[in-house]
């Protein structure tokens, strides 16, 4: 009898130092980010025995309480929804990150292209009464300056912007591969270790801290296999593996020559488009797009403004009755363009039919609807709609990707006052145990004393 009370008492000291151990555990990560509590399962522990002769029952003896597990709270849904808010919530703020340097870019001040080619309009508007002064056609030459000058940084500008996006995109796609070569060294770590041991369950955090920074980078389905590991598809495209218990691919960007981005993989020897809906790769393509778009609309304007201005230059005279040359070369586009003359007297603003002032006046022609200061208008208009869409989508991403966290980390995260509780609870237990091996041992010690 005292042997089996000795037997019962180390059993329950044995599991409820085990269970203790996992509060501690708990409670020191409590702030670990990626951590999930785990909990022990206790179990009844016992012998099975009897007589040798098989017409007796077997019989049971109760032996104690073991520690049989070490379990990680975890709820496969909310950790999904988590995941596809925060592929969410990377896209938007990616977008409105860069949407708002293309803004900066862009400018809508005193300074900006459509300010300064407005400017230059109206110099040609004051020199329009006096076109025979030298001061004001001078003037008009220094505004064109300003504007070509700025049409070249807004250029400069955006282009850098663009370098800007394939910089973060190459960035994000190799921090990618690391993940995904971590995870793989993970799964591999899964399949060698025992389930329901605490060790186990660190590797499973790992394992969920590394698909959380994945799906923050691309959206990706996530199965779980019976020892633990993740496959990993993309989202929407479940012939398109990212990783499996057996392999991975290679994630890269590739840029065309006007800047626009695309991933490729690489699997098996075999490159192949990856299509990316979330994330933040996903949203540094589309602004790769959109910041391509913009310097394309640039240089379109840029050139359809000197192409007229050149036209109109040709249409009079100068101050000494030559006919107008042109007044701008964008022959190397937006970037560099420049101004083509620098004497005033060259400044066509004599019409063909001999009016002093007549070529001038013909030029206002050019400020209408489709001339580069609308046209750079709706340029900048478009952009900031885009912009503020962006924010209130980043915005509301931000939300969802919280209220997303929270509801998972109800299921895994660490509540101090049950933790509390728990130690109590366990507390008096391996007190109760740690009394019925002392009793067993005081029994013991009387029935010896009888002899």
């Amino acid at each position: 009898m005292s042997s089996d009370l000795l037997n019962i008492g180390k059993s329950g000291v044995s599991a409820y130092r085990t269970a203790l151990s996992i509060i501690a555990e708990n409670v020191a990560n409590s702030e670990t980010k990626g951590y999930a509590r785990r909990e022990v399962v206790l179990r009844e522990a016992g012998v099975r025995g009897g007589a040798n002769n098989p017409i007796y029952t077997e019989i049971f003896r109760f032996n104690g309480v073991e520690a049989n597990s070490v379990n990680r709270a975890w709820d496969m849904f909310r950790a999904a929804d988590a995941r596809a808010a925060n592929s969410s919530e990377g896209r938007a703020n990616a977008r409105a990150t860069w949407l708002t340097e293309i803004e900066t870019s862009l400018g809508d001040g005193q300074s900006s292209v459509g300010s300064l080619i407005g400017a230059f309009y109206n110099t040609a508007v004051s020199l329009s009464s006096t076109p025979k002064e030298l001061v004001g056609r001078q003037a008009m030459l220094n505004a064109l300056n300003e504007a070509a000058g700025t049409i070249r940084n807004t250029a400069a500008s955006l282009e850098r912007v663009s370098q800007g996006i394939s910089a973060a995109a190459e960035l994000e796609a190799n921090g990618l591969n690391a993940d995904l070569a971590a995870l793989a060294e993970v799964n591999v770590a899964l399949r060698q270790a025992a389930p329901g041991r605490s060790s186990f369950a660190s590797l499973e955090d790992e394992r969920d801290r590394l698909i959380d920074s994945i799906s923050k980078r691309i959206d990706v389905d996530v199965s779980i296999g019976d020892k633990g590991t993740a496959t990993l598809t993309i989202a929407g495209s479940a012939g398109l593996t990212l990783l499996d218990p057996a392999s991975k691919v290679q994630v890269s960007v590739a840029q065309a020559s006007d800047g626009r981005l695309s991933l490729r993989m690489l699997a098996n020897g075999a490159t192949s488009i990856l299509p990316a809906r979330s994330g933040t790769l996903a949203g540094l393509v589309d602004m790769s797009g959109t910041t391509a778009d913009r310097r394309q609309a640039l240089e379109a304007l840029t050139t359809d403004f000197a192409t007229a201005l050149n036209a109109w230059s040709a249409a009079g005279t100068d101050l000494d009755g030559n006919a107008g040359a042109p007044m701008l070369d964008a022959s190397g586009g937006a970037r560099n363009l420049a101004v083509a003359i620098t004497d005033p007297r060259a400044v066509a603003a004599q019409s063909a039919d001999g009016t002093e002032n007549g070529n001038l006046l013909a030029l206002d022609a050019l400020r209408g609807t489709g001339g580069a200061e609308a046209r750079w208008a709706s340029i900048v208009s478009g952009n900031a709609q885009m912009l503020a869409s962006a924010r209130s989508e980043a915005a509301a991403a931000a939300t969802r990707r919280d209220n997303a966290l929270a509801a998972h980390d109800e299921i895994i995260g660490v509540d101090l006052d049950r933790e509390a509780a728990d130690l109590l609870r366990y507390q008096q237990a391996y007190g109760a145990s740690a009394r019925i091996i002392q009793i067993a041992r005081e029994t013991m010690q009387t029935i010896i004393d009888l002899f």
